[in-house]
């Protein structure tokens, strides 16, 4: 899971477009977002995406792997 997150405020048009970059893997999702929201509640639902992402690619290499675990 992610240690620290980078997070990047965009607008565009009305609504405002929250990107977050885990530092360790490069792994980047965005969301799009109400730009009446708080900073905090966007960056939390971004967040929360990007450790979903993360867990979903590690139970995908996970299931590919072969041989078996000693």
């Amino acid at each position: 899971m992610p240690r620290r997150i980078i997070f990047e405020f965009i607008t565009v048009g009305n609504v405002l477009k929250v990107s977050a970059i885990c530092e360790d893997t490069g792994t980047e999702v965005s969301i799009v977002g109400d730009p009446r929201a708080s900073q905090k509640e966007l960056e939390m639902v971004a967040a929360r995406k990007l450790r979903y992402v993360m867990a979903k690619k590690d139970a995908e290499a996970q299931q590919h792997r072969r041989g078996i675990d000693v």
